[in-house]
């Protein structure tokens, strides 16, 4: 039973951080972007939403795909929030590029080093900004993604 219970409170935690990190991007979507980083528009698939960007944040999106697919083989890509979205029985992780960073959706909770490692990255909001002016960390997205598997 507590097993059960766990997983209730995981669930629960889970949808407050959902919440918080939908909340944020309703809240940011329009302050963050500027003239070279167009506002997406409603695409129907991811490779629409990429197409909305430079080449060089495509670049970087298209990296970050990958690294999804690969921790997460058997995941769905979809939009939803009008933001990629990667799910399995639920889902997995949103991602957005905003003016200066990659956005990682939900809050990453459930793993103390997973935690702590991605504690230089943590938004306001809990969720996770990597900076477009530093090397993104592809190897953490990865991991991320294989805890969130591991909880779906």
């Amino acid at each position: 039973m507590a097993v059960e219970s766990e997983g209730i409170e995981d669930d629960e935690q889970f949808s407050a951080s959902l919440q918080r990190a939908v909340s944020f991007v309703r809240c940011c979507r329009s302050s963050e972007r500027d003239s070279s980083m167009p506002k997406p528009s409603a695409s129907k698939d991811i490779d629409g939403y990429i197409s909305q960007f430079p080449a060089d944040v495509q670049a970087i999106l298209e990296k970050v795909r990958a690294t999804i697919r690969r921790a997460a083989p058997d995941a769905k890509e979809t939009i939803s929030y009008q933001m990629p979205a990667f799910k399995q029985h639920g889902i997995l992780v949103y991602i957005a590029a905003w003016k200066k960073h990659i956005g990682l959706y939900p809050p990453i909770f459930g793993d103390k080093a997973v935690e702590k490692a991605v504690a230089r990255y943590a938004g306001p909001k809990g969720n996770l900004q990597f900076p477009l002016d530093e090397p993104i960390p592809y190897d953490l997205i990865e991991r991320i993604v294989g805890l969130r598997v591991s909880q779906d």
